[in-house]
């Protein structure tokens, strides 16, 4: 699809349609996970690291930790970022596909959130207002690092 044909669709079908991406490529991003030379853990980023999918796993609440951030904040950081406007290169309304695609990812964090509850497992949502050495000693405190 083209920007236009990817961004002007309903939020909601963008997220459901991410949500199967994520679970459909998830035993590769495990995969590529288990061929790494690591001793104690290791620490990811990444919207591929679905809750439900971690439980699955058997990833325990111990080992997971979910940072997802409000639409506010997730809006006033994309807005600064430079690849943004070539993202929505080719759409007819950059505005309205700019709001859908934080919209889609204000839906998915929403679901991640609820996976989270569901699941048992911490989740923290940014809204900015943490500073960032608060939110390092709360990620240093959920996995027990020194």
């Amino acid at each position: 699809m083209n920007a236009e044909q990817t961004w002007m669709r309903e939020p909601l079908l963008q997220c459901r349609e991410e949500l199967a991406i994520y679970r459909e490529i998830f035993e590769f991003v495990t995969a590529d996970l288990k061929r790494i030379a690591w001793k104690g853990g290791i620490i990811t980023e990444g919207t591929a690291y679905l809750p439900e999918l971690m439980k699955r796993s058997g990833v325990p609440g111990n080992r997971y930790l979910s940072i997802t951030p409000t639409i506010e904040f997730q809006v006033a950081h994309y807005r600064k970022r430079d690849f943004v406007p070539l993202v929505l290169e080719g759409c007819s309304d950059r505005e309205a596909a700019f709001r859908n695609w934080m919209d889609r990812d204000a839906l998915f964090a929403r679901e991640v959130q609820r996976q989270c509850r569901d699941k048992d497992y911490y989740s923290v949502i940014n809204d900015g207002t943490m500073e960032l050495e608060k939110m390092v000693k709360l990620v240093v405190l959920h996995f027990g690092l020194k």
